[in-house]
């Protein structure tokens, strides 16, 4: 059986690649309102954000997001994205122990 393609995105804070299913988008509509974007589907201007909540202190220290999607980012939203990185990623661990 043929081995399918992994997809690839680079993290905007690190700058590595990784497979899209280790990173968490993080989306700008088109009315500038920024979002998680959990399933990776949703319309507008997307960023990769590694599950390392080291890498979401990082981007809020720096404003790397504010950057990449040409708008303000409130302090607010940073910390929910650091919340929902650190459990994604507890999550994540506790389901390959399980394996």
């Amino acid at each position: 059986m043929k081995q399918r393609k992994i997809p690839m995105r680079k993290c905007v804070v690190t700058n590595e690649m990784f497979p899209k299913k280790e990173l968490v988008r993080i989306v700008r509509n088109a009315e500038g309102e920024v979002e998680i974007d959990p399933s990776g589907k949703k319309n507008g201007r997307g960023a990769y954000v590694s599950l390392d909540p080291d890498a979401v202190q990082k981007a809020w220290d720096k404003h790397v997001l504010d950057r990449h999607l040409d708008v303000k980012i409130s302090d607010e939203f940073y910390s929910e994205l650091k919340a929902y990185v650190a459990h994604q990623k507890a999550r994540k661990e506790l389901f390959e122990n399980e394996q």
